[in-house]
């Protein structure tokens, strides 16, 4: 019970700095590794070839939906929960946290079979050329089977921030992102595995990371107890999970399908540009994925902070956020900017083709990525203030709605160029849109304030 209150005390009353800190941080770290192993499989898989670099690029869209699913239920849960928790009603969340994460598995297993079902027509799709569809089709068939833990996983790290055990996360990503780093040689190259290698070492990564969950849980360490008879599929509850979940789904199958279209669009450019831009992916996710995990601890301070309508503290976990977000952009995209080619040059035996779009690419979205701290700061927040139409506008700009129409005409008139500088171009764009939103927000947040200060004001009269 005791850790239940401090958890609490976090969310609630501790300097917002600390609380941040402390729930934000261990996050970012556990995220920074999950995104880095990534990066290594890339690393090692690049030693193989130019096709099956391409394969694991072709599958990684794929990844990103089922992932989709574990997000739409976890994140759309926290959301509330935080909000629950803020107002007192624990036991409420409690039924929500069982509700998401039993209902992540089921329609994640689902997802599975219809992806296995269809493996094949899926990956053309997505990209695949003849050379790197057999590459392709290995690699995949045993990541998505494996991804069930991985929907778990991404359920219980957003469930499990929302209640304030912050280092439980950390613990569980960390853990599986280090063995999959060391698993990743012995089984492409020790025991000559290839791109199979890498996919078993995802997948016993991701079972290692299930473990630390069900620990967690089991030593009644959670606010939550997770018992299948507390699921409720109540109108309430549901369309409050699927009101933020839906949009964060969506988020990412725009995610997964700006991938799938670069890979298309790159198609007729050999599979030397479609691994590299694949690559410009996973290193631009790497950063990308740091920040949001800094939003997992800043998301439920601000949703506890608006439940319990403590505005002052909400003003200031935002303005910190952005404060400490930028400066984090502003340092890594930096320094993709200034040393592409020697960055690109890692993940190759070579291929000039390979380095030359992937410098150019990642030099772009260096720069651009200056804006995403602010960009990710205002759709986490509108997402944890349960606001989901904002949310979901917001959330679907960079990668959809601007995304989207750049790539389908900007290479009709610019080639190559069209392709490779089509994020940064829709970067710019959705932080534009972000300024006017947030401005709106806040003065809706003044209002609410000054409303919450006249009821205090006017109830210290009546004592008086």
């Amino acid at each position: 019970m005791n850790g239940s209150n401090k958890k609490m005390e976090l969310l609630g009353s501790a300097p917002v700095s600390k609380a941040l800190l402390a729930m934000g941080l261990p996050t970012m770290i556990g995220m920074m590794i999950n995104a880095l192993y990534n990066l290594v499989d890339a690393y090692f898989v690049g030693g193989l070839g130019t096709s099956q670099m391409g394969a694991i690029s072709v599958a990684f869209p794929l990844g990103q939906v089922i992932v989709g699913l574990g997000l739409l239920f976890g994140n759309g849960a926290a959301s509330y929960i935080s909000r629950l928790l803020g107002r007192g009603e624990k036991e409420a969340a409690d039924k929500v946290a069982s509700t998401a994460l039993y209902s992540s598995l089921f329609v994640g297993a689902a997802m599975i079979l219809c992806s296995l079902i269809f493996l094949k027509p899926i990956l053309k799709l997505l990209g695949a050329t003849e050379s790197i569809l057999p590459y392709a089709v290995t690699y995949t068939a045993i990541y998505v089977t494996s991804s069930i833990f991985n929907i778990f996983n991404v359920t219980m790290n957003n469930i499990v921030t929302s209640e304030g055990a912050a280092k439980t996360t950390m613990c569980a990503l960390l853990t599986g992102a280090v063995l999959n780093m060391a698993l990743d040689p012995i089984f492409i190259y020790a025991l000559h595995l290839g791109v199979a290698g890498a996919a078993i070492a995802t997948a016993i990564s991701q079972v290692v990371s299930t473990l630390v969950y069900l620990f967690y849980v089991l030593r009644k360490k959670s606010v939550f107890s997770f018992h299948i008879s507390k699921c409720c599929f109540s109108r309430e509850i549901m369309s409050e999970i699927l009101k933020i979940g839906i949009p964060t789904l969506v988020f990412q199958l725009l995610t997964s399908l700006s991938i799938t279209l670069i890979n298309l669009q790159t198609k007729g450019y050999g599979d030397s540009v479609i691994a590299g831009m694949g690559v410009v992916t996973r290193i631009i996710s790497m950063g990308s994925l740091m920040v949001f995990g800094f939003m997992k601890g800043f998301q439920p301070i601000a949703g506890y902070s608006y439940g319990s309508q403590k505005y002052d503290r909400l003003h200031e976990a935002i303005r910190t956020s952005i404060l400490w977000s930028t400066i984090f952009c502003a340092i890594f995209g930096l320094v993709m900017a200034l040393f592409p080619t020697q960055i690109m040059s890692q993940f190759t035996k070579g291929d000039l083709d390979f380095i030359q779009a992937g410098q150019k690419a990642l030099r772009a979205n260096g720069l651009s990525f200056l804006l995403f701290g602010f960009y990710t700061v205002y759709s986490s927040l509108f997402l944890a203030l349960g606001k989901a139409k904002e949310g979901f506008v917001l959330g679907a700009c960079r990668q959809g709605i601007c995304f989207v129409p750049i790539i389908l005409l900007l290479p009709a008139l610019w080639g190559i160029n069209g392709i490779l500088y089509a994020q940064p171009i829709a970067d710019v764009i959705s932080a534009i849109i972000t300024v006017f939103m947030a401005v709106h927000l806040h003065r809706e947040l003044l209002v609410m304030g000054k409303g919450v200060r006249m009821s205090e004001g006017m109830l210290s009269s009546d004592i008086r």
